[in-house]
């Protein structure tokens, strides 16, 4: 770490004004939270945080996230003060089309951003999922004589993340499993966009804190860079449990008006409130100016350089004593699957291809994570207190219980905690993560699953009980709109997969896919094996493919996903013995079959040939593949309860009703 060769004032009236400047220039954004948390910044940039300006990636860095990501700004001087490459230029191009300086943080956009933060909360969930990252990577690849992952993990945050549900949901989780290399330092300045916060946030936020098994420091004063300073240096010393410093500021710190209102949240100053501060402040250098003292005294790249060095020292020795191992980590960190990876994908496709069993596909699911699971120990899984009814687990997984280390994770019922939590997981690196819950109960992580899908992380949802079939729990439980809601989250794969083949494909894919979020949905009920081709198997994996066909040019072509595949070909033999010959598509995934050529899709699903969809949920999304002379046959209302077979039957899921319609168009 830098020692600070200025006044720590001046040191934070950096990150104020360049602050203020930017979002004065762009007319746009919040000064109030980097105004605020200037002095919290200093002390942990210039005294704690080990980090290189250099190479953003350093494996052992300490993470820095920003969960009130809309103080982006903070981070931004703080990363063009300590030599990222963020030059001044970006700084005035805040909120731009194109900069690297956009309103809220975002990962691979701007070098030193950790994740991207914006939905309040889920930054401080990223940050439980990094830290736990850490622990469980320590504990895996750490010896008695080198130490290659050791680094912390801070976190910004302030009144709106502590509201937010989802900081209730990993914050617990982050104290059962006793992060104590995870730091949080909280902006406690009573303020949020509506006001005063006495009104609607009157928590006991220390009490609650320690109640989750966390070490509470403070309140201190948040302007004083000592005691920042010291309130680190404490909660570092204190390894048992995470640690929350409660820091007491003045939103908008410096402002002669505007310090301490809710005007200094998400407004620009104004110029004449910017020149007024600038006096209140002595700070008498123009917009985006920085003395050449106060900046070498941020300038942070000589002891990052320092840094790695040393920890590349360290990781040399370990290469040297343990070989194997050491190859090992850093093919993790690489994201890189193992060597034998596709020589095991292939032999589970050809198993489950041999073997041909009727099972639900969330059977047929767990098959795939026990022969993946044992062969790829980057895999984390776990279920949000529906282990035994997703069938996440594998024989033999090591539990993560209480403070211990393991690879399954019973996170409770926590849904959109457990998928933030596989964010941050998934951003440290070293770890691909997976997660278990109800299908329907995605609307509960749906965001966190965007971020995914926005961030470019792999991780894979497992979203079992995906339709009507669940049966007897009735509509609060049946997922009739799920499936085509996540279909249009961007960059995310959904997977319907509708046997032990199609499921076997679909988690092959999604290990693969090293730069996007997948989501398996997955049924309840048995589904019948389904025989295909070797090329029939080779083609599952363009998303849509023709899994039975007639002789000569078909009448009619019936697409089906999921458990609807089976109907489809029963229907299939009712049109054919008509006198009507059928095609059936099988369509697992949208999303891939829409990425393939115009040939392609054009060869599996001739323009001129009338198209029936059919799946166990919404219509909507299914029209676009038969207009003109097609139908689709789903169901837009909700469910009912009673045994599957019945409501199946009751909403025209079955192959005379099929068969019916195809005749019709």
């Amino acid at each position: 770490m830098n020692t600070p060769r200025v006044d720590t004032a001046r040191l934070a009236n950096a990150i104020r004004f360049l602050s203020a400047d930017a979002v004065e220039q762009a007319k746009s954004g919040h000064p109030g939270m980097p105004m605020g948390m200037a002095e919290i910044a200093v002390a942990l940039w210039t005294r704690h945080l080990k980090h290189n300006p250099a190479n953003p990636h350093w494996a052992d860095r300490d993470r820095f996230v920003v969960s009130n990501g809309h103080g982006s700004m903070l981070l931004y001087s703080l990363l063009h003060l300590t030599g990222y490459d963020l030059p001044l230029a970006e700084l005035k191009n805040f909120r731009q089309l194109h900069s690297k300086t956009p309103g809220h943080p975002e990962v691979h956009v701007t070098p030193g951003v950790e994740t991207t933060t914006g939905p309040l909360g889920q930054g401080l969930a990223n940050a439980v999922g990094m830290a736990l990252a850490e622990k469980l990577l320590a504990a895996e690849f750490n010896t008695d004589d080198a130490r290659i992952v050791d680094h912390h993990t801070y976190v910004f945050l302030g009144d709106g993340c502590l509201m937010e549900g989802i900081s209730h949901e990993a914050c617990a989780l982050a104290g059962t499993w006793q992060l104590g290399k995870l730091i949080a330092l909280y902006d406690d300045n009573g303020i949020s966009i509506d006001g005063q916060v006495q009104g609607w946030f009157t928590d006991d936020t220390a009490a609650r804190f320690r109640a989750y098994g966390w070490q509470v420091i403070g309140p201190i004063d948040g302007h004083d860079v000592d005691a920042v300073d010291r309130a680190i240096r404490e909660a570092k010393e204190h390894t048992a449990q995470p640690s929350l410093v409660i820091c007491r500021t003045t939103i908008g710190r410096g402002a002669p008006t505007r310090a301490g209102t809710a005007k200094a949240h998400g407004e620009a100053l104004g110029a004449d409130e910017l020149a007024a501060t600038r006096k209140a402040l002595g700070w008498e250098y123009g917009p985006f100016e920085i003395p050449a003292d106060i900046a070498a005294a941020w300038d942070a790249r000589a002891a990052g350089a320092r840094h790695e060095s040393e920890w590349n020292a360290r990781r040399d020795g370990y290469r040297s004593k343990h070989g194997e191992r050491a190859a090992e980590f850093e093919r993790r960190l690489a994201g890189e699957l193992p060597a034998d990876f596709a020589e095991r994908a292939a032999t589970l496709i050809a198993e489950a291809n041999a073997k041909a069993e009727t099972v639900a596909s969330r059977k047929a699911s767990q098959y795939a994570i026990e022969a993946f699971a044992p062969a790829l120990p980057e895999m984390v899984g776990g279920s949000a207190d529906l282990t035994h009814s997703n069938l996440t687990l594998w024989k033999g997984a090591p539990l993560l219980a209480g403070g211990g280390t393991g690879r399954h994770i019973s996170y409770g019922v926590r849904e959109f905690g457990m998928a933030a939590i596989m964010n941050g997981i998934a951003l440290h690196g070293g770890y691909i993560p997976f997660g278990g819950t109800f299908l329907t109960f995605s609307d509960y992580s749906r965001n966190a699953i965007r971020m995914a899908a926005l961030m470019n992380q792999r991780v894979i949802h497992v979203f079992t009980h995906d339709s009507i079939g669940l049966g007897e729990d009735g509509p609060t439980h049946q997922s009739i709109e799920h499936v085509s809601s996540l279909r249009l989250i961007p960059n995310l794969d959904v997977w319907r997969p509708c046997d032990t083949v199609e499921t076997a494909v679909a988690w092959k894919l999604a290990l693969e896919r090293r730069n996007a979020p997948t989501a398996l949905a997955l049924s309840r009920q048995n589904l019948p094996f389904v025989p295909r081709s070797e090329a029939q198997v080779a083609a599952i994996g363009r998303g849509g493919y023709v899994l039975a066909d007639s002789d000569g040019t078909p009448a009619r072509i019936l697409v089906a996903t999921g458990s609807e595949v089976g109907l489809a070909l029963a229907a299939k033999k009712l049109l054919d013995a008509d006198g009507l010959p059928t095609r059936v598509v099988s369509m697992p995934s949208t999303e891939a079959f829409d990425r393939q050529d115009d040939a392609y899709r054009a060869s599996v699903l001739p323009a001129d040939v009338p198209k029936i969809a059919i799946e166990a949920g919404a219509t909507a999304l299914w029209w676009k593949y038969v207009r003109g002379n097609g139908a689709v046959v789903g169901i837009d209302r909700y469910g009912e309860s009673a045994p599957a077979g019945k409501l199946f039957e009751f909403f025209g899921f079955t192959p005379e009703h099929v068969a019916e319609v195809a005749r019709s168009v």
